[in-house]
C-alpha cells in the first residue's frame, strides 16, 4: 500500500466487477472477495492496490 493509494467504497468496486450487492458480499463470505477492512460506521473499503492485485491473481488463475 502506497501513501497515495485511494480507498475505494463497496459501489465502486461493484462498478468496476458489474456484480451485485449480494454476489460482493458472498464472495466476502466464502474468502473470494479482495481483502479490506470495515470502518467504525460499519462501511468496508478497500485499497485500489490490495483491489488491483487480487484482480490480477483471478486473471492468473484463469
Amino acid at each position: 500500500m502506497r501513501k497515495d493509494d485511494k480507498l475505494m467504497t463497496v459501489p465502486e468496486i461493484l462498478d468496476e466487477l458489474g456484480v451485485s450487492v449480494r454476489t460482493f458480499y458472498r464472495w466476502r463470505e466464502i474468502g473470494k472477495a479482495p481483502q479490506g477492512f470495515k470502518l467504525p460506521n460499519g462501511e468496508i473499503r478497500i485499497y485500489r492496490s490490495e483491489f488491483t492485485a487480487w484482480l490480477e491473481s483471478l486473471r492468473e488463475a484463469a
